[in-house]
């Protein structure tokens, strides 16, 4: 299905509006006695979203302890011991372990107070050792309550997938397209230069997305973004050339765009 974007005047009043959604849903688990599970993008589309999230957090007094965020993906480095892959070192700047501690966790922690917010143990990221148990993990929790989604500026990658990337594929392994590899370099200045971009991560894939989400909202906002707005207001099922069209195939979807996206 097409989907109708709503518009905002810049990142904040996106992040804003949906992170009075996301307090909302977490209030009434909460109350309903159920767990609530956000899936989390790292890098810079949500992180307005996550900024606000805190800030309702603290006004609302919301108690969190019932909350696992469930990070898309992770870079990887070569395992010379095992001759696999292992995730980097998660001290490095770039690193979606990183992230999700310190941008997520410890900003929705601090904000919850002590002894209310998300334990360690609630950050979910996929493991490269068992890829698939991802799934299986996310479905045995009851899905992903909201699926917060970005789309990759020059070629439309969703998490880790690259384009090409088949409806089915779920969470696995799989090497870094080269815009892809360009648009983190971007996104994460610590990086030197395009070598010192992994080539490979681990990720959740297309069918984890749109079967183990009950609604996803996808986020993109400012100029860089004014492509992959435009592709995603066209799409009215997956593409692969453009794998963040999946969007089209989840359920209940959304998609904010700010004025400088939609407009550019």
């Amino acid at each position: 299905m097409r989907v109708t974007p709503t518009v905002f005047d810049d990142p904040e009043a996106l992040g804003r509006a949906l992170a009075a959604e996301i307090a909302d849903e977490i209030g009434e688990a909460a109350r309903e006695g159920r767990p609530y599970a956000l899936g989390c993008p790292g890098g810079r589309s949500a992180l307005s979203t996550y900024c606000a999230l805190a800030d309702e957090v603290a006004r609302r007094a919301l108690d969190l302890r019932h909350m696992t965020v469930v990070m898309m993906d992770e870079y990887l480095e070569r395992d010379e011991a095992s001759g696999g892959f292992r995730r980097i070192d998660p001290s490095l700047p770039h690193s979606c372990v990183r992230f999700g501690l310190v941008e997520i966790v410890q900003r929705l922690n601090e904000a919850a107070g002590a002894g209310r917010g998300i334990d360690r143990d609630r950050l979910w990221v996929p493991d490269p050792a068992d890829p698939e148990e991802y799934d299986k993990r996310i479905a045995d929790l009851g899905g992903i309550d909201l699926f917060i989604l970005a789309s990759g500026a020059g070629d439309g990658h969703i998490a880790f997938n690259p384009p090409g990337t088949a409806a089915a594929t779920r969470t696995h392994i799989t090497p870094l397209a080269e815009q892809t590899r360009r648009d983190n370099l971007a996104t994460f200045p610590t990086f030197g230069g395009l070598d010192d971009v992994p080539r490979h991560g681990v990720t959740v894939g297309i069918a984890t997305i749109k079967e183990q989400s009950a609604r996803a909202v996808m986020v993109a906002h400012g100029p860089g973004k004014a492509l992959a707005a435009r592709r995603l207001v066209a799409a009215d099922r997956y593409l692969p050339d453009w794998p963040a069209t999946v969007l089209s195939d989840c359920a209940r979807p959304r998609l904010f765009l700010d004025t400088a996206a939609a407009h550019g």
